[in-house]
């Protein structure tokens, strides 16, 4: 078995753009022993920190609430407790259904080379959208483009997920990546309602 060695953020980001450019299960795969849960934990806590520096700047535009501090921090410690918990089900998923065997670690690494990627795209645009959604007509435009942006984005977000089950869990069959992927996502999302209600 390779060893897992340790990547650090500026070499996550070029391997992000490697990744997203050129996306196939082989660049994935290429990849997924560059790094440890714990550097997924951090690359992805960079992005969520600048989602939620570029929230809190946006709210004091025009026409927006004010958050607390503490709401940043929530959204933080939300946003990374999400990411933990749909990868552990990407794992867990693949492994018990399929006998998949990639680990949670090249699984959690893998997803974190194009989610904190997006993470930080998505704030910018909304960032963006927030700056002119208080100037009648420009702000429409603007809300519209954002709209259609983040559709796409979110449609980019599942094909590379889907290549990210593919290769961290080694699981070539088309129907067992697409259940792996949508039970998991449901099974997140279950947990992710069940803490918030007990919060």
């Amino acid at each position: 078995m390779a060893m897992i060695r340790q990547s650090s953020v500026p070499e996550m980001l070029t391997q992000s753009t490697d990744l997203m450019t050129n996306p196939t299960v082989e660049k994935f795969e290429r990849y997924e022993r560059y790094g440890t849960l714990g550097n997924a934990a951090v690359y992805v806590l960079v992005a969520i920190a600048i989602s939620a520096v570029l929230g809190f700047v946006g709210s004091f535009l025009p026409g927006t609430p004010r958050p607390s501090v503490l709401g940043v921090f929530d959204t933080i410690l939300r946003g990374l407790a999400q990411f933990f918990i749909f990868t552990g089900m990407v794992y867990f998923m693949g492994k018990k259904l399929y006998a998949g065997d990639g680990t949670w670690d090249e699984v959690a690494y893998t997803f974190s080379l194009f989610i904190a990627p997006l993470i930080a795209l998505g704030a910018v645009i909304t960032f963006i959208v927030t700056l002119f959604a208080w100037i009648p007509f420009i702000g429409a435009l603007v809300g519209l483009i954002g709209v259609l942006v983040s559709l796409v984005l979110l449609v980019v977000q599942i094909y590379y997920a889907y290549l990210g089950v593919q290769s961290s869990m080694n699981l070539r069959d088309s129907t067992q990546t697409l259940i792996v992927l949508v039970l998991s996502f449901l099974a997140s999302g279950l947990i992710m309602g069940i803490i918030s209600w007990l919060l």
